[in-house]
């Protein structure tokens, strides 16, 4: 993590290795390489929840419910729908612009849930 002192305030911005930290902290979360070298996945229970690439380290990918990943592409310049993943389900995340540390936790901790509603009533992670 690196962070820029303004006049006014104190912003950090989160990069890929403090992301992954943070994945891995979530409950019973994993990461794996499944499609070559350069993409890492976070998953819950076999379920990718989020995505790093080596290759973009200031690029993130992360599930979201279709409603609120729409508000968040239009509220945020950071925020896009993602490339090469299920645009209503999924959006990329550029770490370097409009969205600070605490609001990409709550949008990982965000998919992390989305994915846990997701699998079988039995296989549920309760909190």
């Amino acid at each position: 993590m690196w962070c820029l002192a303004t006049s006014s305030f104190l912003k950090c911005l989160m990069n890929i290795e403090s992301f992954r930290e943070f994945c891995l902290s979530l409950p019973y979360a994993t990461e794996d390489m499944p499609f070559d070298d350069t993409v890492v996945v976070f998953r819950l229970k076999q379920k990718i929840f989020a995505a790093i690439f080596l290759d973009k380290p200031d690029l993130v990918v992360m599930k979201c419910n279709a409603e609120k990943a729409t508000e968040l592409r239009e509220r945020y310049s950071a925020v896009e729908s993602a490339y090469h993943w299920n645009k209503k389900y999924w959006n990329q995340i550029w770490l370097n612009r409009d969205v600070n540390d605490q609001l990409l936790k709550e949008l990982t901790t965000h998919a992390w849930h989305e994915v846990n509603l997701k699998l079988p009533k039995k296989d549920r992670i309760a909190l």
